[in-house]
Formats: C-alpha cells, sequence, structure tokens
C-alpha cells in the first residue's frame, strides 16, 4: 500500500436526471479510522459513498488522494489498486470456490492472463484469514450461508490490498452474529491495518459502537460531521430523521445508543412508570 493511503472528497455535488441529491459535501476518509454515513433512506449517504468509488459521477467537486491526485484522473487499474469497494448487493456465482472469489480482488494486480502477480497467493491467503474463511477455500459460494457470503466478498476486497475500503451497508440482511462479526472485522482492519474505512450503516448504534468520525446526511447535505459523540445528539438525529430520537450511554458498555420515541414507545414508558 502507499504511504499517503486515505481520500477525501471535496464540495461534491450529485444528481440523477438533472436532479441534486447531494449538495457541496466534504468527507474525509484516514487511514486507521472508520468513518460512518449515515442518514435516513433518501439522504444521499450511498450517492456519496459511490462517488468516492468513481461509480457515480460528480457535476461538481472532487475526489483526491492525500498526494493531491485527482481520482479521476487514474486509469481503472490504477484506482483499483488504492480503493476497494463492498457493494450492497453480490451476486452468488454458482460453481465457483470460495478461493478463486477471494482471488478475484487481484485483478488490478495482474497482467493478461492472471500472470504477473507473485505477491497474489499470499495475499489471498491473508484475506481469507483475516475473514476466518480458509477453512472454506473449496466450497462453494452458493452453498454458504448470507454471513459467509460476505466474509468471502469482504475477503476479496482485502485481497485487493487496498489503503481505502469503502463498504456500502455491510451488516444489511444479516442476523446478529454475523453483524458483530463484520464490524469486528471492520474494526481491525482499522486498527491492526491502518486502512481508511468508509461504510454506510442505517443502525446508529452499530455507527457509535465502530465508527471514530460520523457523517450525518439530511436531505442531501451534511448535517454534522465528527465524532460520534458529536454528531449522534438527539437534537442532530431528531431533525435529520424527523422523529424524536433520545440518545443516552449504555449503562454496560459506555457507547451510545439512539432509541426512537413513537406513540406506543411513549404509551408503554407512561404504564411503567406509573
Amino acid at each position: 500500500m502507499p504511504d499517503d493511503d486515505g481520500l477525501s472528497g471535496r464540495a461534491l455535488r450529485l444528481a440523477y436526471f438533472g436532479t441534486t441529491v447531494v449538495h457541496d459535501a466534504d468527507i474525509d476518509l484516514v487511514p486507521g479510522e472508520v468513518t460512518a454515513l449515515l442518514g435516513p433512506n433518501g439522504s444521499g449517504k450511498s450517492t456519496l459513498l459511490r462517488s468516492l468509488a468513481r461509480l457515480h459521477r460528480a457535476d461538481q467537486g472532487s475526489v483526491d488522494f492525500p498526494d493531491g491526485t485527482d481520482a479521476a484522473t487514474l486509469s481503472p487499474k490504477d484506482f483499483a489498486r488504492r480503493v476497494s469497494l463492498l457493494a450492497q448487493s453480490r451476486p452468488v456465482p454458482g460453481g465457483i470456490r470460495v478461493v478463486d472469489v477471494v482471488g478475484y480482488g487481484r485483478h488490478p494486480h495482474r497482467g493478461r492472463w492472471r500472470h504477473g502477480d507473485e505477491h497474489g497467493p499470499a495475499k489471498i491467503k491473508r484475506a481469507m484469514a483475516i475473514c476466518g474463511v480458509t477453512d472454506m477455500a473449496d466450497r462453494g459460494m452458493e452453498a454458504l450461508s448470507g454471513g459467509e457470503r460476505q466474509r468471502v466478498w469482504l475477503a476479496s476486497c482485502l485481497a485487493q490490498d487496498t489503503g481505502v475500503l469503502l463498504l456500502d451497508e455491510p451488516t444489511n440482511h444479516l442476523d446478529l452474529r454475523y453483524q458483530v462479526e463484520i464490524l469486528d472485522l471492520v474494526r481491525d482492519l482499522a486498527d491492526d491495518h491502518g486502512t481508511a474505512v468508509g461504510v454506510v450503516l442505517h443502525d446508529l448504534d452499530q455507527a457509535a459502537a465502530v465508527a471514530d468520525r460520523a457523517v450525518l446526511l439530511q436531505e442531501g447535505r451534511v448535517k454534522a460531521a465528527g465524532t460520534p459523540a458529536e454528531v449522534l445528539t438527539a437534537e442532530n438525529l431528531t431533525a435529520a430523521y424527523g422523529i424524536d430520537i433520545r440518545v443516552d450511554a449504555d449503562p454496560v458498555t459506555g457507547l451510545l445508543t439512539a432509541r426512537p420515541i413513537g406513540r406506543h414507545t411513549r404509551r408503554f414508558a407512561a404504564t411503567t412508570t406509573e
């Protein structure tokens, strides 16, 4: 990996069919830190992440590396050597072994006919070990559970060996155990490997648990950015989500927890305090 890993978006204005959905957004992904992109559906968080991955072209603004390189000037292969993306949905390739799927991540480092990647086998082995899928190497992807597949696709991103990792709702549709395992892996990548991670999350409690920094979007604009304690306030969340949200510290972990207050929540609270 380069010594100047990281990625920044500056004054990004993003649109679909002429309608602006993200307005003048700034975001920094820093080596060794997890940055969570938060907000209600339609707030622009996934679109902003896709722009960092060069999958959504900005009408205005730029995506740059710390050395001043404009991401738009790089070839697809050169960009893929620096940034990897775990998208929301991935196909389930039938009849393909786990080890071969993880090997897809080495594509940017290979020449024609899959040659010229002397470090590939070691990188694949390392990625599989980190994600705990080594024992699945010869199994077919169609035989895995959803959580196992997600770990395999994450291993493919790790095999790509980039300094920046982008994840779009990596815990979506996973049961509680696999959600925790994926978030633990994300935290390990930042802490142990110095990866700059940008992750879209819906679960505010997960963001408070895993992120060093948070970016909260509301109607396509950055409502707040900073540490989880600075961003995940009752005032910010209530305004962004349009529902009364209470924020407290968990008595066991000390982490922030966000609790939306609906009509029935209030009724239950009233009956239990009488």
